[in-house]
């Protein structure tokens, strides 16, 4: 397996586990960019993520360890550290180590999601993980969707910018998702590290229509490289959060989630029955991007259409910010056009 050409360490909000994968009292096992952590939850239902190992002796927390209370719990010799990841108990000394630490990650739990800040240069985070609610401004909340549908896909050959450079590439969209004609793009906004994409799309029609003609589109939100939201307008209510993080220096795991809007006032069987048939129609087209994506081959100077230019020099412009170690390798410079 190739080694891909772009870092597998970027900057930024990464998800490693759903709210419902952990819940109170459990210590949840997980490797992340070449790391062994652990996620817990508290008793009060706070998640803490931290490296795997006691700084005692270096037992795997997450073979054995306990949630007490607030704190986890060793299995070897009952050492415990808080969600700051200190020692506050040694049981058989009279004060705890107050001199070691284990490594911990800022987290957010957001749409039933729990996202940690990776950086390899130690920064606090500069930019706050996309709500698929709030951030779209307009009073929906989870309460007007059916529960989330969800794909994950483990130890894929993809990096995280693969994924979020499909919210620029609008020829694909006719080429794997077979719309019958190609989107509008109607808003580039990368001028921070949430981005912004719009486009105007249908998947309804034949060829013989013009873009002016479609009366629906999807709005985009780009929470740096690792977390995408999406939000479709003039079709079937629904919205996407896309994750991708990378598990080692060649694979990343992927999460999908739709959520489906319900009809107001309709709680049949019918309409749930329907809003689940139509999930699925989205998850399937989100995973015949993955069929393309886990065969890439990133390229570092692509031969870009004329028209797909400007696109995608912005985008890799913005991606740039996100590799601290090799700003330079990445310059927008590199892509060509016809």
């Amino acid at each position: 397996m190739p080694k891909p050409a772009l870092p597998m360490k970027p900057t930024g909000w990464f998800q490693v586990a759903w709210s419902d994968e952990i819940n109170v009292g459990e210590v949840h096992r997980m490797t992340y960019f070449d790391l062994d952590m652990v996620a817990w939850r508290a008793q009060s239902g706070t998640v803490s993520v931290m490296d795997a190992y006691c700084e005692h002796l270096g037992a795997h927390l997450g073979h054995g360890g306990t949630v007490v209370g607030e704190v986890i719990q060793c299995p070897f010799h009952g050492w415990q550290w808080n969600s700051e990841g200190r020692n506050v108990c040694i049981p058989y000394e009279d004060r705890p180590n107050r001199g070691r630490r284990i490594r911990t990650y800022p987290v957010v739990e957001r749409n039933s999601s729990i996202y940690i800040w990776h950086d390899t240069e130690g920064r606090e985070p500069y930019f706050d993980v996309p709500d698929i609610f709030a951030d779209f401004h307009d009073g929906r909340s989870a309460a007007d969707y059916y529960p989330q549908a969800r794909l994950f896909r483990t130890r894929l050959q993809i990096h995280p910018q693969y994924v979020l450079e499909n919210g620029v590439d609008f020829a694909h969209f006719k080429y794997v998702h077979q719309t019958p004609i190609v989107p509008l793009f109607t808003r580039h906004d990368f001028d921070t590290p949430v981005s912004y994409v719009d486009f105007t799309i249908t998947f309804e029609g034949d060829e013989g229509q013009i873009i002016d003609d479609v009366n629906s589109g999807v709005e985009a939100i780009n929470g740096g490289l690792g977390v995408a939201v999406t939000k479709s307008w003039g079709m079937v209510d629904n919205r996407t959060i896309s994750a991708i993080t990378p598990v080692d220096d060649y694979t990343s795991d992927i999460r999908f989630v739709v959520y489906i809007g319900r009809v107001p006032g309709d709680e049949s069987e019918k309409a749930q029955r329907k809003a689940q048939e139509f999930a699925q129609m989205v998850i399937d087209q989100f995973a015949a991007d993955i069929e393309i994506w886990q065969h890439q081959r990133y390229t570092l100077r692509p031969a870009l259409a004329t028209s797909e230019y400007d696109g995608f020099t912005a985008f890799r412009t913005w991606a740039n910010q996100f590799y601290p170690d090799s700003p330079a390798q990445l310059h927008p410079a590199a892509a060509q056009h016809d």
